[in-house]
């Protein structure tokens, strides 16, 4: 099963870009640095991709300093984040570039019920996008099922799932919401790598995503 897994992650992309699809591509990376005890530092690269991969969507870099209100359950981080858009043109082939700074507050919480592991965020950005000043609350509800592994320890394979919704404060005030599912391998106390499915839901239109996911905790 693991060489399997292995062999769709590297051929997904391959047989996306064959298939001329409007199905998108995320490239993802979350990192998480111990500094100490009380203090860590998150760190993500986000490569969006309208299609398999080259047809850049978004570019997202965010980063941010958190703090362990109690051991390994409770997190508060303060954070910035940089987006770079590539926006088609209404009846057009043209991009627009739409440059996007991002201050975010987030707090964090964990549980665990014998294999079943769950993770409440909730997040408020300050957005600078371009010109404009906008203000928006994201929740995210994620749960993680161990397989052949109870503890999550290493060589773990589980089932994940999240839903998160973004909220505006202005007039339109539902922004967007995101269903994912997906299967994971825990490799060691590191590495844990993700291969899913997201379905965006947005105010007109719905958009469909491949999900490879890294993360990286030391």
């Amino acid at each position: 099963m693991k060489n399997t897994m292995l062999i769709i992650v590297l051929l997904l992309p391959t047989w996306s870009f064959a298939q001329d699809s409007d199905l998108g591509n995320w490239l993802i990376y979350f990192g998480n640095k111990k500094i100490d005890s009380k203090w860590n530092w998150h760190h993500e690269v986000q490569y969006r991709n309208y299609d398999a991969i080259g047809d850049l969507e978004q570019l997202l870099l965010r980063t941010g300093i958190g703090l362990n209100l109690s051991e390994n359950n409770n997190n508060l981080l303060l954070g910035y984040g940089y987006i770079l858009s590539e926006n088609y043109l209404e009846d057009s082939g043209e991009k627009q570039s739409v440059h996007e700074h991002r201050i975010y507050q987030q707090f964090i919480t964990r549980q665990q019920f014998n294999r079943v592991y769950l993770q409440h965020r909730y997040r408020f950005e300050q957005r600078f996008v371009e010109s404009d000043f906008r203000l928006r609350f994201r929740y995210f509800l994620a749960v993680n099922v161990a397989l052949n592994n109870p503890t999550m320890d290493e060589k773990t394979f589980y089932l994940s799932a999240y839903n998160e919704i973004f909220l505006n404060t202005e007039d339109n005030v539902f922004d967007r919401d995101r269903l994912y599912g997906g299967i994971g391998y825990k490799l060691n106390k590191v590495f844990r790598f993700e291969l899913g499915y997201m379905n965006q839901f947005l105010p007109n239109l719905n958009r469909d995503q491949l999900n490879m996911i890294v993360f990286a905790s030391f």
